[in-house]
């Protein structure tokens, strides 16, 4: 059998640990895609659409690592580039893959379909190269190998998407076979004079302060940084918040974790707590206006030190060219043994009482956003996974407490409505073994709702709840209009259209707290589909989070232009 460029990618995939890859057919990576069945131990798993496909390739990333997506040129990849610009800004390794023309058709002058309708096909390479780390086209198979080695390789050392632009006449040529995987999985090294300079410089800065505080952000997963993290703080003895976009990232069963730094937001004593602080450690964080609430909660200044995924900044020093997890790791070893830090975790304690569990509501009772979290809460195990949509289902997770081993994914930088439910049968695809669960408003729902059907497909036992609480709630409490209203939908009778007669998928429509606890019992008891549970709420039943932070946003959108 002749070894071909599509089996050298399949075979490269399958080393960084790619069990799937996502893919939606198009006649210019139909020999591509046949060339990836023939890779053992690889499964192709396809999608309703190409941005679907981008996304559910995003959420496998998630759990695994890195993700890859193979869609055809121009009308597929164009529609992929939004799950690709959401990869770079989440900080995840998704391979968008593309079929292309074929190579003889370069430089020849042909109009071809599947194109803007110009003999120069250069235009999908050069967008691609916007919001990627590296973006290749391959036109020769014996540039393939190195090109492919290249875009891989960049994709894992920064932690961000890559593209791989493929001539559809070069897929089945022959190809040389892989070397080690270490060609692509290795790393360059910390510089050890710099890291050592750096652990001198924070010690010194912690040396000073009593009132420290660490701060986790979402770039710590990026990092690789979770475990030195917690030994940094077993080290210090200091208070430990997350920011939202990086809940589960620290343990909550963690003594000093104190929940959620998110301005007003903010768990019951953490803004007070990172208010007090004289010394703010930020490990991997990003500050945008959403993390910020509006520019109003955004530590900086003489008190902080921002921990990058490959650089330090503190009291006007920079260091570069180290990894972030090299610098916990060595600085929970400086620290270890030294006097603790724990004004912070004192303080907290005497601000911030035991917290009320929430009762459940009388049964009869028109369901609530309240009582629909406290049920989904119930159910957080330590192999859960819970994935929250853009909105309320942000506040809502928030507020949860996880048990040791729960995890929970946002999308909070790129914040594209309608990410959950794809990335949510990419997760579920790599993570069988886990209970997923996922929490997504009506409107959000409705913009990818067909990738329902291919976890009916497969048979994946997800639980989604989807909030039905008729519009964009979201957009509501940053600024309402006609234009946040929606058409409603039977949520739950969709179910049966996606089973077509075959699948095994179930849907339920719950008014009262008790309507939902019973859907919820017949959820747990089905392993061969998934279950959609329609939560019907108020209009403006929201979390006061949700009110306070949408205000503040509004306000920063609402800013005159400086004169």
């Amino acid at each position: 059998m002749t070894y071909t460029v599509g089996m050298y990618l399949g075979d490269r995939l399958k080393q960084i640990g790619l069990d799937h890859h996502f893919a939606v057919a198009g006649d210019y990576n139909l020999v591509l895609l046949d060339q990836l069945l023939k890779i053992d131990g690889m499964e192709q798993v396809y999608c309703c659409n190409e941005l679907n496909c981008g996304y559910s390739a995003e959420g496998y990333a998630r759990a695994k690592g890195a993700g890859a997506a193979i869609v055809t040129f121009s009308v597929g990849a164009i529609s992929a580039f939004n799950a690709v610009g959401g990869a770079y800004a989440e900080n995840l390794p998704l391979i968008l893959i593309s079929g292309a023309p074929n190579s003889n058709d370069h430089g020849s002058g042909h109009i071809l379909h599947h194109t803007i309708g110009t003999p120069d096909y250069s235009y999908q390479i050069e967008m691609a190269r916007r919001i990627t780390c590296a973006a290749v086209s391959i036109i020769s198979a014996d540039e393939a190998p190195a090109k492919i080695d290249h875009a891989i390789r960049t994709a894992l050392r920064e932690r961000k998407p890559a593209y791989i632009e493929i001539a559809c006449n070069i897929s089945g040529a022959a190809c040389a076979r892989p070397g080690p995987a270490s060609a692509v999985l290795s790393d360059v090294p910390s510089d050890a004079a710099t890291l050592e300079a750096a652990v001198e410089a924070i010690a010194t800065f912690l040396k000073k302060r009593d009132k420290v505080a660490i701060l986790v952000g979402s770039k710590l997963r990026a990092a690789n940084g979770g475990a030195a993290t917690v030994a940094l703080a077993d080290a210090l003895g200091c208070a430990v918040a997350t920011m939202a976009a990086a809940k589960s990232f620290f343990p909550e069963t963690h003594p000093n974790y104190i929940g959620t730094y998110w301005g007003e937001a903010s768990s019951p004593g953490a803004r007070e707590i990172f208010d007090w602080a004289d010394g703010i450690l930020c490990l991997g964080c990003v500050f945008n206006d959403y993390s910020t609430v509006g520019w109003t909660a955004w530590p900086r200044g003489a008190n902080v030190v921002q921990a990058d995924i490959g650089a330090v900044t503190l009291e006007g020093q920079a260091f570069d060219g180290l990894h972030l997890k090299d610098l916990l790791t060595a600085l929970a070893a400086r620290l270890a043994g030294q006097p603790k830090k724990g004004a912070t975790m004192t303080e907290y304690r005497r601000i911030v009482g035991a917290l009320a569990p929430v009762d459940s509501a009388a049964p009869a009772a028109r369901l609530t956003r309240a009582e629909m979290a406290r049920q989904i809460g119930a159910l957080l195990t330590p192999e859960t996974t819970l994935l929250a949509e853009t909105g309320d289902s942000w506040f809502n997770a928030m507020r949860m407490k996880l048990p040791q081993g729960a995890r929970v994914e946002f999308e909070m930088q790129w914040g594209h409505i309608g990410w959950s439910v794809p990335a949510t049968f990419g997760y579920a695809v790599a993570e069988p073994a886990r209970r997923i669960i996922t929490m997504v408003g009506d409107g959000s729902f409705q913009l990818t709702a067909q990738e329902v059907a291919q976890m009916v497909r497969r048979g994946l036992p997800v639980i989604v709840f989807l909030v039905n609480n008729h519009g964009y709630t979201i957009e509501v409490e940053i600024h309402d209009g006609p234009y946040n209203n929606i058409k409603n939908w039977d949520y739950a009778g969709l179910i049966n259209v996606f089973n077509a007669g075959e699948g095994r998928g179930r849907g339920f429509r719950a008014t009262t707290g008790a309507e939902m606890a019973e859907a919820v019992r017949a959820a747990l008891d089905n392993h061969a589909g998934p279950t959609l549970i329609e939560c019907v709420i108020d209009r403006d039943d929201c979390t006061s989070e949700l009110i306070s932070w949408g205000r503040q946003v509004a306000t920063a959108n609402a800013r005159p232009p400086v004169k």
